[in-house]
């Protein structure tokens, strides 16, 4: 007999209605498909490897900040707090690398996030990863599409953002079932430069 599916609640629908209105107007990286198809992904595979209903809310929200805060970003904080309450808040902004506008140098917000996850805890290891693996998933599916034109469309050559995901997965890998980390990295071997192992960043 199959188990029975733990239960969302309403409120994971109206996270999900909350993150397509809030990322209407954005696309992926280099196409035109719709930002929430990222979102999705990301709340899918946190709830595929065990996350609560709040990570999984903070999965669909974990770019709010960051993205579309406009200026903002604490009259954000406020009605996500309102509406999806504080652990899943919490998990949202331990997700965010910068609610600065402009943003800081991409190395230099993303080191500093590194270095900030490494002391986060699984709540935010999980979301984290899920949000790196999706990117990554779909980085190597345009990769067997269009080549080396796919790294055009990044603030940072390929060896960088190989060298970030590497990073992350090293950063939480004591947190998160292991699955999803072989996976990153899988898919990272995949990526890389066969003459130069991609690693990690020496923080």
């Amino acid at each position: 007999m199959p188990d029975r599916p733990r239960q969302l609640t309403p409120a994971f629908e109206d996270a999900l209605v909350y993150a397509a209105r809030l990322h209407a107007g954005q696309a992926r990286k280099g196409s035109d498909t719709p930002y929430i198809s990222h979102l999705m992904s990301v709340a899918a595979l946190v709830l595929e490897y065990g996350g609560s209903q709040d990570q999984a809310i903070a999965g669909l929200l974990h770019d709010a900040i960051e993205d579309q805060s406009h200026g903002e970003p604490q009259r954000l904080r406020g009605e996500i707090r309102r509406r999806f309450g504080e652990e899943a808040l919490a998990i949202v902004e331990g997700c965010t690398d910068t609610d600065e506008d402009p943003k800081p140098e991409w190395i230099v917000r993303k080191r500093r996030y590194i270095a900030r996850l490494s002391h986060e805890d699984s709540s935010v290891a999980l979301v984290a990863v899920a949000d790196k693996l999706h990117n990554a998933r779909t980085m190597f599916a345009d990769y067997r599409a269009i080549g080396d034109e796919l790294w055009c469309r990044f603030n940072a050559p390929r060896d960088s953002q190989l060298k970030y995901l590497m990073s992350i997965a090293n950063a939480v890998e004591n947190q998160v079932p292991s699955a999803i980390i072989v996976e990153l990295r899988e898919i990272i071997g995949q990526l890389e430069d066969p003459v130069h192992r991609i690693e990690q960043w020496t923080l």
